[in-house]
């Protein structure tokens, strides 16, 4: 298994899993040109990928779906209904989507997915589990709040993606509207250092073996304090051998690989 973030960020997400020949891809929210050119400095073949999964239909996750679906007609695109809905209507696209159910398992290729509800101010987001090769993968970016049932999925993890979006006072400091700032500390935003590493200082169990933290605001946090964070929380919970990484909006980031 090999895990590869190759954006991370409100400029865009796309991260892939792999397993032997084939790559799964979780969101598409970067031009299929920059899709091709992050997959070249990841050492990825973008031919190799045989399946997209959305966690929602935020633009910085789905922007590349038109293009996407064009150039690889043949890959299939897994959504739920009310995710699958939005990204048709609000990209204008006609892009085929196959429709999953929150909490139910699907197969795409090799990788056995399991989708779970987060709270974000979208319709219907959510995470994955993904397991493949006897490992298992969870991913959750744009989580506004570190809801218990979440925790549940993280204890079950091999690799993790977890969302650590904001520093409370950089955020509160920052020169961004009262109102933006309400929609990110809320319980449909984004998760802060803090709530990331109460997580998983709770959830985080001795099998952790790679945490990479996501979606980083650029001027609402610093990769220094998110990494300092969840650090701390890695410690409090014993677990000190656990590949620890901050993803990047302007570059890849190897997250896992045996």
């Amino acid at each position: 298994m090999r895990i590869v973030s190759l954006a991370s960020g409100s400029g865009g997400n796309a991260y892939c899993v792999q397993s032997g020949s084939h790559t799964l891809l979780v969101d598409c929210g970067v031009s299929y040109r920059t899709f091709k050119a992050r997959c070249k400095e990841a050492d990825v073949d973008p031919g190799s990928v045989s399946a997209v999964v959305f966690t929602h239909d935020h633009i910085d996750h789905a922007r590349g779906v038109p293009m996407f679906a064009k150039c690889r007609p043949e890959t299939p695109l897994f959504a739920n209904w009310m995710t699958a809905e939005a990204i048709s209507h609000c990209l204008e696209t006609d892009a085929a989507f196959n429709i999953f159910e929150n909490g139910q398992t699907f197969q795409a290729g090799p990788f056995e997915i399991t989708a779970f509800s987060i709270p974000h101010d979208v319709p219907d987001p959510v995470g994955f589990m993904v397991k493949a090769e006897n490992f298992v993968y969870f991913h959750a970016t744009d989580v506004g709040a570190p809801l218990d049932s979440i925790g549940a999925h993280l204890m079950d993890a091999d690799a993790a993606t977890l969302e650590s979006n904001h520093d409370p006072v950089l955020l509160e400091t920052s020169a961004r509207p009262e109102c933006l700032k309400r929609r990110i500390r809320g319980d449909r935003g984004h998760l802060s250092n803090f709530d990331a590493s109460g997580l998983v200082r709770r959830f985080a169990r001795p099998k952790l073996k790679a945490l990479a933290l996501a979606h980083l605001s650029e001027e609402c946090n610093a990769p220094h304090l998110a990494r300092e964070s969840a650090a701390e929380a890695l410690r409090d919970a014993g677990l000190h051998d656990v590949r620890l990484s901050v993803l990047r909006q302007d570059g890849t980031v190897e997250i896992w690989k045996s």
